[in-house]
Order: structure tokens, then sequence, then C-alpha cells
């Protein structure tokens, strides 16, 4: 299987991958980010805590605060277990793509140590009578690193389901989440990061999102590659 190499300073062996990647790094260069976003909120997570009221607050509303045409993404898992990622056409529906991915949250946090993170899940599956977010086997590989396999869920676990109803109206943040009952977990708290994502459809064996930075910084800080092997 082709290796997935993040930085455009490489060359790309998988031409569907490559030529996403174009889409927001051909020519570009990388911007000052030294405050703000979403990533390094993110990385805040071990300085947060379960009395943060403002996801009770934001999970109130029942329509998204904002209306357009963006895919909305989001990443979560607890402190100390396997983190997930959920894709949502609109906050209020269930996901249109969920997976658990091989690895763990803290090994997530320190890949954001670098302020880009690219995710690349590529199918193995020969045949196209399937939509590409509806296959089951995916490898998937981070900052070029192969992490492992995962497998798409057809139904949302408790946990799954409890984030995804406390962040119905939520458009964008990251935080900590209540736990879904009083009693304390081995894993900790439940951390999660929502933002909205410009969706490519490079074929019917490619696809990406590219995170839209609240800032407007022009480079993106997560990328997330679907990309099926022919």
């Amino acid at each position: 299987m082709p290796s997935v190499h993040s930085s455009p300073c490489y060359p790309m062996e998988n031409p569907a991958i490559a030529s996403l990647l174009r889409h927001n790094t051909t020519g570009e260069k990388r911007n000052k980010f030294s405050t703000g976003g979403l990533l390094k909120m993110f990385k805040l997570f071990p300085m947060l805590t379960s009395g943060c009221k403002m996801v009770a607050l934001l999970g109130r509303p029942r329509k998204p605060m904002l209306k357009d045409s963006a895919t909305t993404g989001t990443i979560f898992g607890y402190r100390k277990g396997r983190v997930s990622l959920a894709i949502q056409e609109d906050t209020r529906q269930m996901p249109i793509f969920l997976i658990e991915l091989p690895m763990l949250t803290s090994a997530l946090n320190k890949e954001m140590a670098s302020d880009i993170v690219r995710i690349a899940l590529e199918s193995e599956t020969k045949t196209n009578k399937k939509k590409l977010l509806e296959e089951f086997v995916w490898a998937v590989y981070c900052n070029g690193r192969k992490v492992g396999y995962s497998i798409r869920r057809k139904q949302m676990s408790d946990d799954e389901l409890h984030v995804m109803q406390h962040l119905r109206g939520v458009s964008m943040g990251a935080g900590v989440l209540p736990n879904a009952s009083e009693k304390e977990t081995s894993d900790g708290e439940m951390t999660y990061m929502r933002a909205r994502f410009e969706r490519v459809v490079g074929s019917k064996d490619s696809e990406a999102l590219y995170m839209i930075n609240p800032d407007g910084a022009q480079c993106p800080e997560l990328s997330i590659f679907f990309v099926r092997a022919h």
C-alpha cells in the first residue's frame, strides 16, 4: 500500500491524494498562526475540566448557528481512549460517516503540536458499487504515517449518540462534554473538537475535507482525505 505523506515537500505516490492536496497547498505559504484556532483549543484539553458549562449551553439550540452548505466534522474521544471521527451534512441529523480511528486521543494531541494535521483514510475495496463514504474497511494514516485499520460504524454506540445529541446546536468549537452518566470512567473525560469543512470531490474514488478556519487563515489546520484504491 502506498504511503501517504502529509507535506507538499514530499512526492505523493497516490495520485488521487496528491490531486486533493494540491487544492490547498500548491503555491501557498503557511500563515503565522500564533493565537486562536480550533487545534490550539484542542491541545488545551488536559487543562480543561468537566465543570465547563459552555457545552451544555451551546447544546440547547435546535437549529445550527451557521446555515450554509459546509460539512461538519467532529473529532471526539475519552482522554485515555481512542478518538472517533463523525462527518455530518446537518448537525441535527445522524452522521453520514462515523468511524473510530486506531489511535489514542493523546497520540492525536501530539500530532497537533505541528499545527497541521492530515488524516487519510484509504479503502482497499476494488468495486464501485458503493459510494466512497459507504465503504467499511479503511487503512488510516495520520501525517503520513500508517496507524492501522478501522471499520466504519453502521450504528452509533451510547457514547457516540450522547456526543451527537449534546453538540446538535454547535457549529464549531472544542471542549469537554459532561459524562453520559454520573459514574466516572477509567478513560477520563470526553473531549471534542468540531469544525466546518469545505468538501471537495475529486472523483468517485477520492474526496477531501478542508477545515474552514474561523480566523480566516488561508492554510487549513486540519484536512481529511478519503481514497479508494484502484
